[in-house]
């Protein structure tokens, strides 16, 4: 297992933003490709849309035309082992259907040039806090150069989303035998960049509702999600329209367990990873050449069916996308005294993104226990780099998650939301929590 080097990283905190920029990208990625020509240059990302586009077409694919160019699975892994962590390892041997097929590497990450020249502008400003960082007010990336895994994991959960996000998905719980339902999930997350009034401190709010099963139905959630973590703590509350009351919600976070998981999942894993980082601590290892679903517009195409998807055991391998990409490598393992179901975690983090593209989950006994896989795409017509799906994988169980599809949403995502004080406050809850 082969990592680069740090110390080129540190040596360039001592440059100015021009002398980098010649060899990095202003958030910090490497803009040249790797030695055998596996992973081209990055050119400025995919910033425009396929010609004739419209929003109700979904995301569709701005490479019809790539092929596969190799298949990893059960019989030639051993081949690969060095572009794979050992939970697509443990995917491969134990998961009947599970495989990747592997396509031409496209480094289509970008966000708006404004963007990128403030993070540029703020690199070497903003410091870690305790566990927090000492801003106030939001910039993405604060921490383009990292030197340290809280650093790293700080870029993935300030980095750029738009400024406001609203979309309706489905999720779906699979169980071993193959049987499964949908979850229906309406979600708004709107920056205090995007906000009617500035609030002291704040990140961002948050606030979602289940459209589907009957029995979520109506439950509604908030969550005003602090900047500095180190100065204060995550406020959540949650609407239960059966009982048609609000209250607080401190199992929010951390490991609570999601309504609709069925337990694949912990509260800090939705987003990849969310939430106060105070619970581990945090090591960077370096960066790999791994294997990661990137590009993965195709699977949750619009006109595609549940039953095109969903398989036992795991998605349809043959609508993913995998390509070779350099990941920044953090490890986090849970600090003496402090409480989760994971002991040790290991996040790959995606260089021109700075989104987390997989997770290994261990157990507090030390055993894999969990792998989650986090699709990118470039939503091109905003420039915004996320999801287009994630999957938790549970090896003890032979069960998984699959969420954040809109194959079958006919209400396009929305980038760029505003947002008024008023509509996230708790009152706020019951008023939009209906039954």
């Amino acid at each position: 297992m082969r990592f680069h080097c740090l110390a080129r990283i540190f040596l360039l905190t001592c440059f100015t933003t021009s002398a980098v920029a010649a060899d990095l990208t202003q958030i910090g990625a490497e803009r040249g490709g790797n030695a055998k020509g596996t992973i081209p240059a990055w050119t400025g990302g995919l910033t425009s849309p396929p010609i004739g586009w419209t929003s109700d077409q979904g995301y569709i694919d701005p490479f019809p035309d790539d092929v596969v160019q190799y298949k990893v699975s059960r019989d030639n892994w051993q081949n690969y082992r060095d572009q794979l962590t050992p939970g697509m390892q443990a995917l491969l041997q134990r998961v009947n259907g599970f495989y990747m097929q592997v396509y031409p590497t496209r480094r289509t990450a970008a966000i708006p040039k404004e963007v990128s020249a403030d993070v540029a502008a703020k690199a070497g400003t903003i410091a870690i806090d305790g566990v927090g960082v000492n801003m106030k007010t939001y910039h993405p990336t604060p921490f383009p150069f990292p030197k340290t895994g809280l650093e790293a994991i700080w870029n993935h959960l300030l980095r750029y989303l738009g400024g406001g996000v609203e979309r309706t998905a489905h999720a779906y719980p699979v169980r071993p035998s193959g049987e499964f339902y949908r979850i229906g999930f309406n979600s708004r997350r709107v920056y205090e960049s995007h906000m009617d009034k500035p609030t002291n401190n704040r990140l961002f709010v948050a606030m979602g509702a289940y459209t589907e099963p009957a029995q979520l139905l109506g439950t509604t959630f908030l969550v005003h999600e602090p900047l500095n973590q180190s100065i204060e703590k995550r406020n959540a509350w949650v609407y239960n329209a059966g009982l048609r009351r609000v209250r607080r919600a401190p199992d929010l976070g951390y490991d609570g367990i999601p309504d609709g998981s069925e337990g694949m999942f912990t509260a800090d894993q939705i987003d990849a990873y969310n939430g106060s980082p105070d619970r581990y601590d945090w090591s960077l290892l370096g960066k790999r050449e791994i294997l990661v679903p990137y590009n993965t517009y195709r699977i949750g195409a619009k006109g595609q069916k549940d039953s095109d998807i969903i398989r036992q055991g795991t998605v349809n391998a043959a609508l993913m996308r995998y390509e070779l990409h350099r990941v920044w490598v953090v490890e986090a393992k849970l600090k003496t005294g402090e409480s989760h179901v994971y002991g040790k975690r290991v996040f790959y983090l995606d260089e021109d993104s700075w989104s987390i593209l997989a997770e290994d989950a261990y157990s507090t006994r030390g055993d894999l226990w969990r792998v989650a896989l986090h699709g990118l795409i470039q939503y091109y017509d905003v420039q915004v780099p996320w999801y287009r799906l994630s999957i938790f994988h549970d090896l003890q169980s032979g069960a998984y998650f699959v969420g954040g599809l809109d194959h079958a949403v006919s209400k396009p995502i929305r980038f760029g939301i505003r947002g008024q004080t008023s509509e996230f406050q708790a009152d706020a809850l019951r008023r939009t929590g209906t039954r």
